[in-house]
């Protein structure tokens, strides 16, 4: 006989307005103990210097969390020019000084070269492993290594504010992998000039943004209060970009069976018409239920995995 999982059986996500200096591991093990849900997990880490949007899936929802791997996020962050660090953040020893200020125009001019498809290097503070090693760990040990360049995806990124002559505020829509901090560093190589990310907000990472999300805090009044289902949003809030499909009462049991449904033509066309290139997955639903996740082939839904919601 199996044992009995410890906790509540929770199902949704809760989007977190993460506060600075909190992990994001230490933010997911808060956020389980005050649903006392059996299982959670996270949509993307955030630096404990880092603020903002942490996707937090509680039971069923985390069978979406690699749905929002890919998902796009935005960012808005400050560089104070005239010093590097070595982590290339507040918290770092300073590698670098500088009397050079890049001005407004001057960082407008450089950023279009960062948008695209670019290489970035990641930062050696960084979780990234070397040799079954994190590679921050290394770093703090003053270890030579090196870290390959990746392609990555920045859609957008313009100056927001300029508050000073020391510090500029630049937001940047990127796809999956982009370090912000990567980006200060190679800005201001291209400018010239000494810099570091002194603040970092993450604003929206796919359908969980500033205007969904909730604080520890109003979490916490909610179970102080006996509604902290108040702050939960729906498992399916994670595939709000993937076709659904509205399948019958027999077809729902099949699929949480696990065996495939036939569709009619006319489902496999709509359906089709909705899914990106070269993409497959489908969302199906009983009603207002999400029921499975499943892959359209030949005229079939064949599901990969399926959600115990009622």
């Amino acid at each position: 006989m199996g044992r009995r999982k410890k906790g509540e059986v929770v199902n949704g996500w809760v989007c977190l307005d993460k506060p600075f200096e909190m992990g994001s591991t230490d933010a997911v093990s808060k956020i389980r103990r005050l649903f006392n849900a059996q299982k959670a997990g996270h949509a993307g880490t955030l630096d404990p210097l880092a603020s903002g949007i942490l996707p937090i899936a509680l039971g069923e929802a985390t069978k979406t969390v690699p749905f929002m791997m890919e998902a796009e996020k935005i960012y808005r962050f400050t560089v104070h020019w005239g010093i590097s660090t070595d982590s290339i953040d507040r918290e770092g020893e300073i590698i670098g000084r500088s009397d050079v200020r890049p001005s407004l125009e001057a960082v407008k001019a450089a950023l279009p070269a960062f948008v695209g498809e670019i290489d970035q290097t990641p930062p050696r503070f960084s979780a990234i492993k070397v040799d079954g090693q994190r590679a921050y760990d290394l770093a703090r040990d003053g270890a030579e290594f090196e870290l390959a360049s990746r392609k990555v995806v920045i859609h957008e990124a313009e100056v927001t504010d300029m508050p000073g002559a020391d510090h500029t505020e630049i937001t940047i829509r990127t796809g999956k992998g982009v370090y912000v901090r990567s980006l200060a560093r190679d800005l201001a190589l291209a400018l010239g000039a000494e810099g570091h990310v002194s603040a970092l907000r993450r604003e929206q990472v796919g359908p969980f943004s500033v205007e969904n999300a909730v604080t520890l805090d109003f979490l916490t009044d909610l179970v102080h209060r006996d509604a902290a289902f108040e702050g939960l949003l729906p498992v399916a809030t994670a595939l709000d970009d993937i076709p659904e499909l509205a399948v019958t009462e027999q077809d729902a049991f099949s699929l949480r069976q696990g065996r495939p449904i036939v569709l009619l033509p006319r489902q496999v066309e709509t359906l089709k018409s909705r899914l990106r290139d070269g993409d497959r997955t489908v969302s199906a639903f009983h009603g207002q239920t999400l029921v499975a996740l499943g892959q359209l082939r030949a005229g079939r839904l064949e599901p990969d995995r399926v959600f115990n919601l009622s």
